[in-house]
């Protein structure tokens, strides 16, 4: 069951809206796919990102601000009952289906966390020390060495679906994470650094996508620009987020 808004003003509904979209904006503008026509809402005033069964909430610099539950937000992940004030109408969050990512999720920023990823063992750098820092040769250092923490090794067994896609892996190319992978085993994994620039692979029956969340900027896949639109990752795809560049591969 689709999530939904239910759109009030002084205690009255005035209609149900449901989030069938990725990408639901909402302001005093008529190109807006909520158009709330008040002075007090912004021409563009916030939007919501909807990813499989989780929606996120991001005040676009409106004037008036963006609440939720009494509280003014920046961004927000939308839970079940959560009410969304602008000026006032109020927007109640209906979800239903049970989340599988939670709000600390959203918060981690997977990119500058070295704890999160599967560190390269000692052994295997040692052979190749003039690879860890280049892009040729980087993912063969942890995947053929098939080495990672037991918390690490036992998630994909878990989380992988039925289907058999292999998993997509992220390297991490530059910066202090530089060597480092992440497997994308969750169904939806966030990458990127919270305040600057945020955006969230899914994992689908089909392949991995990869959509912008957050940001003025969007993220950058093999030299070209992210739209609004999910992107399907290939393999052997370069990501540029947040300042950090990065490799999707699958994992052989």
């Amino acid at each position: 069951m689709a999530a939904k808004l239910i759109l009030s003003m002084d205690g009255l509904v005035l209609k149900e809206i449901p989030l069938t979209k990725e990408r639901t904006t909402l302001g005093r503008k008529p190109h807006n796919d909520i158009q709330i026509d008040n002075l007090a809402i912004s021409g563009e005033h916030s939007v919501i990102v909807t990813i499989l069964n989780d929606s996120f909430l991001e005040d676009l610099n409106s004037t008036n601000g963006t609440y939720v539950n009494g509280q003014p937000i920046k961004k927000h992940f939308l839970q079940n009952n959560d009410v969304i004030e602008l000026g006032k109408y109020k927007l109640k969050y209906i979800n239903e289906t049970p989340s599988q990512t939670t709000a600390a999720d959203f918060e981690k920023t997977m990119v500058l966390r070295p704890d999160l990823m599967k560190k390269t063992t000692e052994q295997a750098a040692a052979k190749t020390p003039s690879m860890i820092d280049t892009q040729v040769g980087m993912k063969a250092v942890d995947t053929q060495t098939g080495l990672a923490p037991p918390s690490m090794a036992a998630a994909p067994a878990a989380a992988a679906p039925a289907q058999a896609m292999p998993t997509g892996v992220i390297q991490i190319l530059t910066g202090a994470n530089a060597g480092k992978e992440l497997e994308l085993t969750k169904n939806l994994t966030t990458l990127g650094k919270p305040g600057v620039q945020v955006a969230v692979i899914t994992r689908r029956p089909h392949g991995y996508f990869i959509t912008h969340v957050e940001g003025a900027n969007y993220p950058v896949v093999n030299g070209t620009a992210l739209d609004t639109h999910p992107r399907e990752l290939k393999d052997h795809d370069v990501i540029e987020l947040a300042g950090v560049k990065m490799e999707f591969f699958f994992k052989g």
